[in-house]
């Protein structure tokens, strides 16, 4: 009773759960509540071109039982049985209900179970902790957690004891809720402290939830009292820590686990490995992820399109697209069938190379093998033939994608934007970005920097004003990156005063100007020979926190010479090389011309 006082399930009527599918947005049109109920009606609501009932013949082609469970290909079959078994005389045994429940549940028709549950109540089939626990998984499935708490305190009026599957459920539908704190309460409060055994389900699923939220040390330490509380731990357990463990990038701690289970003979699966193999990759360990991935074959834990796709997109963001498409090819020689992930992947392995024509093959393949290109996919390739300044190819996908009825995404017109604006189509650009706008789709901060960009690179500076007005207008805050821009655009175009004013601005607005934001305001000052300035503003920058880069001292350099101030050049240039720093080409080329002028003298 502590705990149905804990959980305030008792103030809940047995009846409110199983009593509201009525309130739930159910796929039958018609009240689950209206008799009499009929299921050639449902089924003809869910698929209108499939008879209900067929030929016993027709039905055993399309139901197989399996393990003892039941296994449908089509809805309409699963209720054509509960039907026939409804009618039957005597009626099967409810553990033939709860089978058949089962096989539904597995199908994710949650509402038509709750349905089916409310119809055997109605007429009379007396529910057990199976049908109960059922009925508490789709209530948690459908994020309905008060329903299937409700459920809970039925059980216990009816005098049905809840078993670990019912509190496992219980978890795992707080867990999928995000309500990790809540679920990690019922499991210690309630099943341990209660008496309740957790099952290896309900720890796993703890398990999970915990490093779901990055608790993966609370989750380590649970998994130390399993054995202690008879409940030893297995495959699934270490392989949930150790993704946990290399998603937060610790994967000294993975290594320690993997180490660990496998000398407790407990064998690594594919997910296992592949959470370590992509680990590896991320970290650019690659004899390590080598290793892993032939030991995985070794053991005949075969590698999944997961697997694969892990080793072909790290490869590919390596710039290796040649050994990702080996890996690739062996992959369908394996007899695995790449997916759109693993397309996309070496599609973009390929982009980053600047080989479209084989991008382009990639592309067209997915087609052929029966695969669909998704958004990602035209994304992906569209930006490949803008970075190429293959622009044309890029507009023609664009049209394709929209043709096969897909709806270009933020990125897809920002990819546009921006190769429009970086060769100088400018018109073609704000045209793309009227036409996102009628899509209902709002710009963000990359396509007003693509914008501001192309406008001010080629000295376009009041539309580029506008375009940045217009932002600020539409509630985005501009960052360092729009106003570096800005204000390279303006001393591109001779309005240095624009310039200065916007960049003193920039801390009033609490935005930290970037070390390129001083080496463009050095850049400025030094082209219209204000040197002093300039080299005030470049002692300054350290002051305020931003550290002088190589850039900063060649700008500066460059512009003492240009102005013939030789012996600041030169302190400066000791400075530099002190810090590390190396004088690039144009310094070095006009220190050269000055060193061999006669008239200069040192």
């Amino acid at each position: 009773m502590m705990m149905m006082r804990f959980w305030r399930i008792a103030s809940l009527p047995s009846s409110s759960a199983i009593d509201l599918p009525q309130r739930l947005e159910l796929s039958n049109p018609r009240s689950v509540n209206s008799l009499p109920f009929s299921l050639m009606n449902c089924c003809s609501a869910l698929n209108k071109e499939s008879p209900l009932f067929s030929s016993q013949k027709s039905y055993f082609l399309t139901t197989r039982c399996k393990k003892s469970k039941y296994v449908f290909d089509k809805i309409d079959d699963a209720l054509a049985l509960f039907d026939r078994m409804l009618h039957t005389h005597p009626r099967p045994c409810i553990i033939e209900f709860s089978k058949l429940l089962s096989a539904i549940v597995r199908m994710k028709h949650y509402e038509i179970v709750i349905s089916l549950l409310r119809q055997m109540e109605l007429l009379g089939i007396h529910h057990n902790v199976y049908t109960l626990n059922i009925l508490v998984n789709c209530f948690c499935r459908l994020h309905h957690m008060d329903f299937g708490f409700s459920i809970l305190g039925k059980m216990l009026k009816l005098g049905i004891e809840p078993n670990g599957i019912t509190f496992s459920t219980l978890i795992n539908g707080l867990c999928i809720g995000g309500k990790v704190a809540q679920a990690v309460r019922l499991f210690d409060d309630v099943i341990v402290r209660e008496g309740y055994q957790p099952n290896l389900i309900a720890y796993n699923t703890i398990v999970n939830g915990l490093c779901k939220i990055g608790e993966t040390t609370r989750a380590i330490r649970l998994l130390r009292t399993m054995g202690e509380r008879g409940c030893a731990p297995e495959t699934i357990t270490y392989s949930i820590l150790i993704h946990g463990l290399c998603k937060d990038k610790n994967v000294t701690e993975a290594l320690k686990l993997f180490s660990e289970m496998r000398g407790k003979g407990i064998p690594p699966d594919v997910v296992t490995y592949s959470s370590l193999i992509h680990a590896m990759c991320n970290s650019c360990q690659w004899k390590e992820a080598t290793a892993l991935f032939n030991e995985m074959v070794a053991t005949n834990c075969r590698p999944n399109v997961i697997t694969y796709s892990i080793v072909v997109d790290a490869l590919c963001k390596e710039g290796r697209a040649l050994e990702a498409q080996d890996i690739f090819e062996r992959m369908i020689q394996q007899g695995i069938e790449p997916n759109i992930v693993t397309y996309n992947s070496l599609m973009d392995g390929y982009c980053l190379r600047g080989e479209m024509d084989e991008a382009k093959k990639v592309f067209n393949s997915i087609t052929n093998k029966g695969c669909t290109p998704d958004v990602v996919s035209y994304n992906i390739i569209i930006s490949g033939y803008c970075k190429a300044k293959r622009i044309e190819e890029a507009v023609k996908l664009f049209h394709e994608m929209t043709r096969n009825g897909l709806i270009p995404n933020v990125v897809t017109f920002n990819t546009l934007i921006s190769g429009m604006s970086h060769i100088g189509r400018l018109a073609a650009a704000q045209e793309i970005f009227e036409e996102m706008c009628d899509y209902g789709l709002l710009p963000d901060g990359i396509t007003y920097s693509s914008l501001l960009y192309g406008l001010c690179k080629h000295g376009h500076i009041h539309e580029a004003l506008g375009f940045f007005h217009a932002m600020q207008r539409s509630g985005l805050e501009p960052g360092t990156v729009h106003y570096n821009i800005l204000i390279d655009g303006l001393c591109l175009v001779g309005q240095l005063k624009v310039a200065r004013k916007l960049f003193y601005a920039l801390t009033v607005k609490g935005v930290h100007p970037s070390v390129y934001t001083y080496n463009t305001m050095i850049k400025g000052f030094c082209k219209e020979g204000l040197l002093n300035e300039a080299y005030e503003l470049f002692r300054k920058m350290e002051v305020d926190g931003c550290m002088r880069d190589s850039c900063s001292s060649n700008t500066m350099i460059r512009g003492c010479l240009h102005n013939n101030n030789i012996s600041r050049a030169i302190q400066i240039l000791h400075e530099m090389v002190q810090k590390g720093f190396s004088a690039d080409v144009s310094t070095v080329a006009m220190v050269v011309d000055i060193l061999s002028s006669d008239s200069t003298e040192f």
